[in-house]
């Protein structure tokens, strides 16, 4: 390179003076290369980073694309519906009551003299509840007595007339119309008589009532007077149930009617006695369904030898329901749409197919299938409110039983 281009170069070539040597010039060509050496180090290393970091994003964007076409897919349960069984039940409340029950008041108007049993006091058939004092009656029994005296004798004396204008009228002596009203004299007081008896009869048995008695065998639960009170006949004195057995009247929708039956046994709770069921029997139905309510009402008879339950307690009836033939699918399959009540179907391919059923009886968790579905169709658990037809899921592994 001339002397001319290097100094429009900027470049100053190297002179060597007399004397001097070759090293400082070889300790300039060294420098120079390890520059070079250095540069294409670094170099290297920033392409070496740069690939590395376009090589990560690349695998990050395939677990991104990854991840999201694993959450895109929809997973769902599923459940297949079963023939109806045995072990179903319907719980109904009901209250319950005495077998016999019943008010007990005075026939007879008085004061209270005394009474004898409480609230709470089992008594026998026929036993002494309240005596009553009916001062009024007293005397009215009295005359009715004295009344009757006079009618027996009033008759004795026309009988008496008669036979001896019997004998008059053989002889004669007297016409046959005097005959016939002596006739009827005697007629007569026979019915006075007859009425004196009759009044007298009523009066002593207005005497039997102030002794108030027990129709049948029970248990007092209410008294409503005191020794002193003024009873008349409307006034009630106590009332008195039968405790053993009990009866308990419930109402059963009409969709559960048909499968009620006298002898059906059910079990009856109470829920202050934890722990404790109580076995009856369906006494009776009313075998029609009340309009009102569409309802129908039943009758069931509760044994109490212990007397542990009490009338007027609420309970809780539970009826055994017979098999039926049709279907029955959880309760968490249904879809409550504008079209109806429906269910999400899915086929083997996992498409998805809104079906409008009918539903029969509900079991709390379960419900009865009448139309819509078959045995062999499956049904999504908790399906979501935007599935629609024809989407696309995918089944999650089957739960034991599903």
């Amino acid at each position: 390179m001339t002397e001319k281009r290097h100094s429009a170069l900027g470049l100053h070539p190297i002179e060597f003076k007399d004397g001097e040597d070759h090293a400082e010039l070889l300790k300039r060509r060294q420098i120079v290369r390890r520059t070079k050496i250095a540069g294409l180090i670094v170099l290297l290393v920033l392409v070496v980073g740069a690939g590395r970091t376009v090589f990560s994003r690349m695998a990050n964007a395939r677990v991104l694309d990854a991840t999201s076409a694993e959450q895109s897919r929809q997973y769902v349960q599923t459940t297949l519906a079963k023939r109806a069984g045995d072990g179903q039940t319907l719980a109904l409340p009901g209250t319950l009551q005495g077998f016999v029950q019943a008010p007990i008041a005075a026939r007879a108007s008085g004061y209270v003299k005394r009474w004898t049993k409480d609230i709470g006091a089992k008594v026998a058939k026929g036993e002494l509840l309240a005596e009553i004092e009916t001062p009024e009656i007293d005397q009215q029994l009295s005359q009715a007595v004295a009344a009757r005296e006079q009618s027996a004798s009033n008759l004795a004396l026309a009988r008496t007339t008669a036979d001896r204008w019997e004998g008059l009228r053989r002889k004669d002596v007297v016409s046959q119309q005097d005959l016939d009203e002596k006739r009827s004299a005697v007629a007569q007081n026979q019915a006075n008589l007859a009425a004196a008896d009759a009044n007298m009869q009523r009066l002593r048995q207005l005497e039997d009532f102030k002794r108030v008695v027990a129709p049948f065998a029970g248990v007092i639960t209410r008294r409503n007077f005191d020794v002193g009170d003024l009873i008349d006949s409307s006034r009630l004195l106590f009332t008195l149930s039968q405790t053993d057995p009990l009866r308990v009247y419930i109402s059963v929708p009409q969709a559960y009617a048909q499968l009620v039956k006298p002898g059906q046994e059910v079990v009856v709770t109470q829920a202050e006695l934890r722990g404790q069921k109580f076995t009856g029997q369906v006494a009776r139905t009313s075998a029609s369904i009340d309009s009102a309510t569409r309802t129908m009402q039943v009758e069931v008879s509760l044994p109490n030898r212990d007397g542990r339950l009490l009338p007027g307690a609420y309970v809780q009836v539970t009826l055994p329901l017979q098999a039926s033939q049709s279907l029955v699918a959880p309760s968490n399959t249904l879809l409550f749409r504008g079209d109806g009540t429906m269910v999400a179907v899915v086929d083997g391919e996992g498409r998805v197919t809104l079906r409008r059923v009918l539903v029969g009886r509900n079991f709390g968790t379960e419900f009865e299938v009448l139309d819509g579905i078959s045995d062999k169709d499956r049904l999504i658990l908790n399906p979501p409110d935007w599935l629609a037809d024809g989407q696309t899921v995918v089944l999650a592994p089957a739960k034991a039983g599903s």
